[in-house]
């Protein structure tokens, strides 16, 4: 069972990844070996945690994974993106959460960045369709750079989910609907529903990967999993001590437009990938079945 699983999707991702890996810079260049996904995945099972349980997040804060839900630490959550034709590395990346089986489309990346305290004023007076120009406007200046790299020129098509945020508890969400340029209106379109918590001193972001028509099903699954992330006291945001502690040199309109985009042109790759291969992923998850579900329950019967 193990092998009837994975060898299909192991084979069909190694086809993909070999089309969309960077173009070399001369013929006599060899492209970077690739990583065998069937070890990658098995690898990031061994490493895996399983809810519920308690995952520390830095020494900041303090994730309650829930029951059916899968955490995959560094940096065994590098080499997944990676597999899954997300290049380079994150140092804020801290791990991805997966569900458990093969019936749900979606997985979350978690990061934390030390941006400084950020000032949320601005939420109060922000346009969304503004916002929406200058995403698309820095979306078309950046695609040149992206197809030098050998990935595809992106198409910002409009908001999955306008931005919004919570003053009461100083979280963010917000979601960009992408595709690849001159995609027909049809093809699968890939989102990243975005949510933050703010934070003294900086901010995580929770970002789910789905496809676009499935957004809807599993925005809960984002909301659900921002509301079980919480910084520890002394890092909250209303810690905050304007004596002491660095002011970030942005607000919140900033880190969705000038981070956010920044991070979308990352991630919508992925977002794309994800949207097409979804099952053959969960498969994949699924095919390590007997095998890593195993491994998942053992691990967290083992902390």
């Amino acid at each position: 069972m193990f092998h009837s699983f994975v060898r299909p999707w192991a084979i069909r991702t190694a086809c993909l990844l070999a089309l969309i890996a960077p173009v070399a810079a001369s013929a006599d260049d060899a492209p970077p070996p690739q990583p065998d996904p069937q070890q990658v995945w098995t690898e990031a099972a061994k490493a895996s945690q399983a809810g519920p349980a308690d995952i520390p997040l830095l020494d900041k804060a303090l994730l309650k994974l829930p029951e059916g839900r899968v955490f995959i630490p560094q940096p065994h959550a590098t080499r997944l993106l990676q597999a899954m034709g997300n290049p380079g590395s994150d140092p804020r990346l801290q791990g991805l959460v997966f569900p458990q089986g093969d019936t749900q489309g979606w997985f979350m990346t978690v990061r934390y960045e030390e941006s400084g305290h950020i000032k949320d004023d601005d939420a109060k007076e922000w346009d969304a369709d503004d916002m929406l120009d200058s995403f698309k406007e820095g979306t078309e200046a950046s695609n040149e750079e992206r197809v030098k790299l050998g990935a595809p020129a992106l198409e910002i098509i409009g908001w999955a989910e306008k931005p919004a945020y919570d003053a009461a508890t100083h979280r963010l969400v917000w979601a960009m609907s992408t595709r690849e340029k001159g995609a027909a209106n049809d093809d699968d379109q890939g989102v990243n529903y975005n949510t933050y918590l703010l934070g003294r001193e900086g901010y995580f972001s929770m970002n789910l990967v789905t496809g676009l028509k499935d957004l809807p099903a599993h925005k809960p699954e984002g909301h659900a999993m921002l509301a079980a992330l919480s910084f520890k006291e002394g890092q909250r945001y209303q810690d905050f001590d304007e004596k002491t502690d660095h002011v970030a040199e942005y607000g919140l309109a900033a880190l969705v437009l000038g981070v956010g985009a920044k991070k979308l042109g990352l991630l919508a790759g992925i977002g794309l990938f994800f949207a097409k291969f979804a099952k053959l992923i969960l498969l994949a998850l699924a095919g390590l079945g007997a095998t890593a579900m195993k491994l998942f329950r053992r691990n967290n019967g083992a902390t």
